[in-house]
């Protein structure tokens, strides 16, 4: 009897020890939507829970093309309504030249579709349709590009407009084998543990590839004293009414990153010794914010990383995530924040 009420305790410590696992591994690894990216040179990932919570997204006036609004009309899908999550897998194209510019994308987003109407859409749109690992894979040409998108599940689509249909086949594959927690391309494999606990939103690998210009790395005409194939690991984290930012480059070298700090902090003392000629031509509440932010930036060096943080004020973040109007096909070739949303 003694034997029996021991040997029933050890197996129900056995099965809370399971489930406490499970629970665990669940919280570490990452995200699923992440996971059912193919391979790829760069991966974006956003939380947008916090950030509609934080911002209230959904409620600021936005401005659609004609086209966009036909869209959420016959889908019933709004953007800043229904999606909870997105990523984003950034490919290096061999022909920098062709139509799909230097970079081409896959992605994939959870929220909250109506598969039917969403159906009846893309069977209207594609040109071509493929069955694949029993889904059915929408061909749409954009500018010279095909858009391949497909329902995953009810709250799940994936798209891609890489040349071939070797992407979305890939993330069709992953989805049914998408139970493993730890599933996922090599890179996410490689780089997610150096991703901060709890981020709302995080980027790994070579995320300077849509802002590459001639070999480096240009955001908003400035030129970044860093190489456009360098590694990074930037997250953003909310905590007390902020945005916690931080970017790392990965060095080869720790004499590499020693170079790439002093040429970052060199160039954040240029930005603000221009800084009152950039707020003279400001409304001052802007300049605040900026201030704000400008003041709260520090540059450090950690071993072969260099490692930039900052605090990034909820009325910047609100100005950053001015929804603008793009879920499906898009009209410009020119790389675009990836939160604009399906396919380009």
């Amino acid at each position: 009897m003694r034997k029996r009420t021991l040997y029933s305790l050890l197996l129900m410590l056995a099965l809370i020890l399971a489930l406490i696992a499970a629970v665990w591994l669940r919280k570490v690894a990452p995200p699923e939507v992440a996971r059912l990216l193919p391979e790829s040179d760069a991966i974006v990932y956003f939380n947008l829970r916090p950030l509609r919570a934080a911002t209230h997204l959904e409620r600021a006036p936005v401005s659609r093309s004609p086209e966009f609004q036909h869209f959420i009309d016959a889908t019933g899908i709004d953007p800043e309504r229904d999606l909870d999550a997105a990523a984003f897998a950034l490919h290096r194209m061999d022909d920098p030249a062709g139509p799909n510019g230097p970079v081409a994308y896959s992605e994939v987003f959870e929220g909250r579709f109506d598969g039917a109407r969403l159906a009846r859409y893309l069977a209207g749109m594609a040109s071509s349709q493929e069955q694949y690992a029993g889904h059915i894979i929408y061909t749409i040409p954009v500018e010279g590009r095909r858009l391949r998108i497909a329902q995953l599940g009810y709250d799940t689509i994936a798209a891609s407009n890489m040349p071939t249909p070797e992407q979305i086949h890939s993330m069709l594959d992953r989805y049914r084998a998408s139970a493993s927690p730890f599933a996922g391309s090599s890179l996410l494999a490689s780089r997610y543990r150096d991703v901060p606990l709890l981020s709302s939103a995080w980027a790994i690998g070579h995320v300077g590839l849509p802002f590459s210009e001639r070999g480096r790395i240009t955001v908003f005409g400035l030129q970044l004293p860093l190489p456009e194939d360098t590694t990074f690991v930037a997250s953003l984290r909310y905590g007390l009414g902020t945005l916690h930012l931080r970017i790392e480059q990965i060095a080869p070298t720790e004499a590499d990153a020693a170079r790439s700090t002093e040429a970052l902090d060199a160039l954040l003392r240029i930005f603000q010794a221009i800084q009152p000629k950039i707020e003279a031509q400001s409304d001052e509440s802007d300049n605040q914010v900026m201030r704000e932010f400008t003041a709260s930036i520090q540059i450090e060096q950690h071993k072969d990383r260099a490692v930039l943080t900052a605090n990034l004020p909820m009325q910047l973040l609100k100005k950053l995530v001015t929804p603008e109007s793009a879920i499906l096909p898009d009209s410009s070739d020119a790389p675009k924040p990836p939160a604009r949303a399906i396919g380009r």
